[in-house]
């Protein structure tokens, strides 16, 4: 591994999880598919990241990438806004803390498939009125809509991967959401692979 890569303030000493690991796997992924990293690179820091035991190690793994690859770009609130259009998030999005949506007769397609996971909960604060509001789940994800306002809509929850999976993002959908659905499933499978289309 290089050894260009500095240390940071994270205090070495606290121990890393599983959640941790996989949010700078996600980061060195984005970093190689921008051309950022060799192959030889990403896969030299990926196995170190799996084995790692503190958040120091994990910090160092991403110390020499610029802000915009790592968890310090990440916005803490995004905002969509539409009407009678459609809106995607999709491969290498970063997610959010907390997302605001607001569509009248619209999709919003939010793709977590190859998303970059740099908190363990997104709050979507909604407000839909026709339309679909769709997330394409990954294992380890739970989304939460009991705080949903719904009239005369509905919403359709299917679980990603096996129940036993660590949990890495929370979802809690709260809002309203009137003739329209919140639709949440993993990725559909085509010929043996998984695509993420509608």
């Amino acid at each position: 591994m290089s050894a260009e890569l500095v240390p940071t303030d994270v205090p070495s000493v606290q121990k890393a999880s599983h959640a941790d690991r996989d949010r700078v796997v996600d980061v060195l992924t984005a970093a190689a598919g921008d051309g950022r990293l060799t192959a030889e690179e990403q896969d030299e820091r990926v196995a170190v990241a799996l084995s790692a035991r503190t958040l120091g190690e994990l910090a160092r793994l991403t110390a020499d990438l610029p802000d915009a690859v790592g968890a310090a770009q990440v916005e803490d609130v995004v905002r969509i806004e539409q009407q009678g259009a459609s809106a995607l998030r999709g491969d290498g999005w970063a997610v959010p803390r907390r997302m605001e949506i607001r569509s009248e007769w619209g999709d919003v397609t939010l793709d977590f498939t190859r998303a970059v996971i740099t908190h363990d909960t997104l709050g979507i604060d909604l407000d839909l009125r026709g339309g679909t509001l769709r997330l394409i789940t990954r294992p380890g994800m739970v989304v939460d809509t009991d705080s949903l306002v719904i009239e005369y809509g509905r919403t359709k929850v299917r679980p990603a991967g096996d129940p036993g999976t660590p949990v890495v993002l929370r979802v809690e959908i709260h809002g309203r959401l009137s003739m329209g659905r919140v639709e949440v499933r993993p990725p559909r499978r085509l010929f043996g692979r998984r695509t993420a289309t509608a």
